[in-house]
């Protein structure tokens, strides 16, 4: 159902880019009524192997029934983050990210191996010229005396491989799958390319609102160190709750200093995601939800194959294999070429277009394998062993992606959970701070109670931004495992790709 669906998904994309080159093939195989004859195909039937995941996530009975029903695989990454300047950032990636380039070389480079293998299907066809001047000498030449003749020729040349057997059609076939193969592979490659650069906008949200906690603890240990010290010089206070004060502020200024260098080289990475340098302030950045407020449907597992692209890509290079095994099983049959040539021919290069110089040739040949030191058998156990092959990846592509969905649940749910905990501990945390100062205010307990409460109320608020950022993570992780980012086609450089899988 899922491969129904998929494949349903495709025609519409490519329809109209299709049928004018379903047109233009019509019109080139009209002089070629013959290619009719080549229909037949060893090539195993392919068919989807049984899911080996479950049917339905973990925690799905949590979900309501729309949920369930569609998935935010559908939802194009335009709408489902919310945040402009990650838009900017995303659009800017996608464009200039070096990963992304090199994966569309790879599809051109694919599209292009595609097309030479297409055109073995057709005749080839020459023109050819050809001057020759040759001394016979005399003790060879039938008159007794030596000889020196020309001979011009020109002429259309043609050479064609009748595909009985389908092996040319399977190698096509399977160049076909890799073309698109590829293609699902790019868009692989720009999916993990939008969830690292929303990672990464996170973090740097994350560290700017850690650097502000960072600093405003800075400054409220600052004063209370000033009054330490006054109390100290006065002597109403002790140089061990002075030194303790010190102590205090120089662990607020290391981690604050840490912050700020652990944000640098946040900014230089996301600065390589992008492909240029992030044109943006770090007052700019804040740590919010970049899926607003937004529900995270997962569907079901089936719906993994329809919007993966890894578990696309894995099914296209199990056709590939399957296509790769039908035209090695009929290169165990006769290889049927027809080769001919028509032009004119002479003596003279001024008589080469004068009536009677035409020339003509046809030579038909069927040639039979019939020993080749075994490498036909092995090149078919070959492909056969890589059909198992393309059966485990592809098995294991949805097994991990099934994985990759589950993990990122039930993170969405824990942390969502962690950070109500958090929040009721960080509640307490600040009113033991406040008591234990105006304890020691009033002289009723040491600056020890004091250090450690400001110390554990500071770690409670920095693990409380960390837990909050690993919460939108945890949304984006579920978006990109469900394969999400580009429900509708998939944008090139300068153009639009588009599924060519209607050709077969």
């Amino acid at each position: 159902m899922a491969d129904k669906m998929r494949r349903e998904v495709a025609r519409k994309q490519c329809f109209k880019t299709v049928k004018p080159l379903r047109f233009h093939a019509r019109k080139i195989l009209t002089p070629f009524p013959l290619i009719m004859l080549a229909g037949c195909s060893f090539a195993p039937e392919h068919s989807i192997v049984d899911m080996p995941v479950p049917r339905a996530f973990p925690l799905q009975d949590h979900q309501s029934a729309e949920a369930v029903k569609t998935t935010a695989a559908r939802i194009e990454w335009q709408q489902f983050f919310t945040d402009p300047q990650l838009h900017k950032l995303i659009a800017e990636a996608l464009v200039y990210n070096r990963d992304v380039q090199i994966a569309a070389g790879r599809v051109a480079e694919a599209r292009g191996l595609y097309q030479i293998q297409g055109s073995a299907l057709y005749p080839q066809v020459n023109g050819v010229v050809r001057g020759t001047r040759a001394r016979a000498p005399a003790d060879l030449s039938v008159t007794g005396g030596a000889v020196t003749g020309s001979e011009y020729s020109s002429a259309l040349s043609a050479g064609w491989e009748i595909d009985f057997w389908g092996r040319l059609q399977n190698l096509r076939a399977a160049a076909l799958s890799q073309y698109l193969a590829t293609v699902e592979a790019r868009r692989a490659v720009a999916t993990s390319l939008i969830a690292q650069v929303a990672n990464s906008y996170l973090i740097a949200g994350e560290y700017e609102e850690r650097i502000a906690l960072a600093t405003r603890s800075v400054e409220t240990r600052e004063e209370s160190l000033r009054i330490l010290r006054r109390r100290y010089e006065v002597g109403s206070g002790s140089k061990l709750e002075m030194t303790q004060a010190q102590t205090l502020l120089a662990q607020a200024r290391t981690a604050n200093a840490a912050l700020q260098l652990e944000r640098d080289v946040n900014l230089n990475a996301l600065a390589l995601l992008v492909g240029h340098p992030v044109d943006m302030t770090t007052k700019d950045i804040r740590l919010t939800n970049p899926l607003g407020e937004a529900n995270v449907p997962v569907g079901l597992s089936s719906d993994l194959l329809v919007w993966r692209p890894d578990i696309i890509a894995a099914e296209y290079r199990l056709r590939a294999a399957n296509a790769n095994i039908g035209a090695a099983r009929a290169a165990f049959f006769p290889n049927i070429s027809l080769t001919g040539s028509v032009g004119t021919a002479s003596a003279e290069l001024d008589g080469l277009f004068k009536g009677g110089s035409l020339s003509w040739s046809f030579a038909p040949s069927i040639s039979l394998p019939l020993f080749n030191g075994g490498r036909n058998k092995a090149n078919l156990d070959l492909s056969r062993a890589r059909k198992v092959v393309a059966i485990a990846d592809y098995e294991r592509t949805i097994q991990q992606a099934f994985r990759d969905v589950s993990d990122a649940m039930v993170q969405r749910r824990q942390f969502a959970a962690q950070i109500v905990t958090m929040q009721d501990m960080l509640d307490a945390l600040t009113e033991r701070a406040r008591l234990a100062d105006m304890l020691f205010t009033n002289g009723r307990s040491t600056y020890l109670e004091v250090l450690d409460a400001q110390r554990d109320l500071f770690d409670t608020e920095q693990r409380l931004v960390q837990l909050r950022r690993a919460h939108y993570a945890s949304g984006v992780a579920l978006y990109t495992a469900l394969g999400g980012g580009f429900a509708g086609q998939f944008p090139l450089a300068n153009e639009t790709v588009t599924n060519m899988e209607v050709a077969q």
